[in-house]
């Protein structure tokens, strides 16, 4: 069993870490526990190169580091995103693409290098339909696979409410015969995705999308059979249950665009409330931001909570730095909480803490309140305010101990008069 990662990012994308290099990358997916992480960008050539002086292939579509050992893989992906109009509506989808080797990257970059900047950001830019995408990538490799990104963002998205389609076929026409694939993306989970039996036929992955290392994993696959590109694409496009095990999820509610809302109001609605005021502000009287969950509403066939038979479960974690941090009342950037996740990952890999090892065993080296906050995680008693409008949503692993500091503030400013 492993677990895998596919989307991601090098520090050559728009507001991406520095740090986002294949030296750091792999000592951070060793600490998460990743086995097959996607390099992101393969589009970039300064990032390519990069890529091939420090990465060496194993002959089955999988590269190592060459610094590094074999606890940690790389698989070569990258995203890229095209605004065009279609249908008589100006469209924006993002798109991930694997291929199994730097040959087939180069046949990829050398038709795209004469439709755009692939120098400009690490996530190019293009003008021509995504059904063209499908058609370049496999033009290069009939192993590569084109997935659809985060397909529910609202921008930016397949099924996005701003600028996506309201199916596959109808974003890919007949191209769409080779979309085995979606990206669930933070702001959705399988559930949500259920409700929709056209999707019946598709594979739904979960990655990251991170921006800066620590963020690796937030979402995530399980993966049972061989750790090679092939059997992982092979295991995608059959939707093999017995060989994917699962997503990893962030709970859906704090994706930052969950709800319906406008952030600079402070507006949060649900769906219903949306309707009840008709897609506008009440404040500012503008138009809302349409939600993740209002588009699916409005494309679903089923009601909430359907399960298909034979899918594919997920499991729905928070980040152990998360963790910590509520756990110690502290923020996830502070020297407390970094320390102790490194203290904690040093000595057994992320995954295996938030997964794997029983609580009985975490507790010999796992402080009470963050073993009380990884114990509430695995039952999912948590509390969660969903996102909104570019907002991310707001996860609570102990909200008593909110309550009890604003009782101390309340019981403090009482004192003042």
């Amino acid at each position: 069993m492993f677990i895998a990662d596919f989307h991601i990012h090098s520090k050559y994308s728009r507001a991406t870490s520095k740090d986002m290099d294949i030296p750091t990358l792999y000592q951070w997916a060793k600490w998460k526990g990743i086995k097959v992480l996607g390099t992101g960008d393969f589009t970039h050539p300064h990032y390519l190169r990069e890529l091939k002086q420090q990465l060496e292939p194993l002959g089955n579509g999988l590269f190592r580091y060459k610094e590094g050992t074999e606890d940690v893989l790389f698989i070569l992906t990258a995203e890229v995103s095209n605004i065009f109009s279609a249908r008589g509506k100006g469209r924006r989808i993002h798109t991930l693409i694997f291929a199994p080797s730097f040959e087939v990257v180069e046949k990829i970059n050398a038709k795209l290098e004469r439709r755009g900047d692939l120098l400009a950001d690490g996530r190019p830019t293009f003008g021509f339909h995504i059904k063209e995408l499908v058609k370049i990538a496999l033009d290069a490799s009939s192993d590569c696979l084109v997935v659809p990104a985060h397909i529910w963002t609202p921008w930016y998205g397949l099924l996005g409410a701003n600028g996506g389609f309201d199916s596959i076929e109808e974003a890919f026409e007949e191209e769409a015969k080779h979309i085995y694939a979606i990206e669930t993306g933070l702001s959705s989970d399988a559930a949500m995705n259920w409700r929709l039996s056209a999707l019946d036929r598709i594979t739904l992955i979960s990655n990251s999308d991170a921006h800066s290392p620590h963020k690796l994993g937030r979402e995530a696959n399980v993966f049972t059979c061989a750790c090679d590109y092939y059997e992982i694409i092979d295991t995608i496009k059959k939707k093999d249950a017995s060989r994917l095990l699962c997503t990893i999820e962030f709970y859906p509610q704090e994706g930052k665009y969950h709800y319906d809302g406008h952030r600079k109001c402070g507006i949060l609605f649900s769906p219903k409330e949306t309707k009840k005021h008709n897609y506008i502000c009440p404040v500012c009287r503008q138009r809302l931001t349409v939600g993740v969950m209002h588009r699916v509403e409005t494309l679903a066939d089923r009601e909430e909570g359907f399960r298909p038979p034979k899918v594919i479960p997920e499991i729905h974690l928070i980040p152990l730095e998360e963790i910590i941090a509520e756990a110690t009342s502290k923020g996830v950037g502070t020297k407390t909480v970094q320390d102790e996740y490194q203290r904690l990952v040093s000595r057994v890999p992320e995954f295996e803490i938030m997964l794997k090892l029983p609580l009985e065993e975490l507790a010999s080296f796992v402080p009470g309140p963050i073993l009380e906050g990884i114990k509430r995680v695995r039952e999912g008693d948590v509390y969660i305010r969903p996102g909104y409008d570019g907002v991310y949503g707001e996860i609570k692993i102990f909200p008593e101990k909110e309550h009890k500091e604003e009782a101390k503030e309340e019981k403090k400013q009482t004192s003042l008069f």
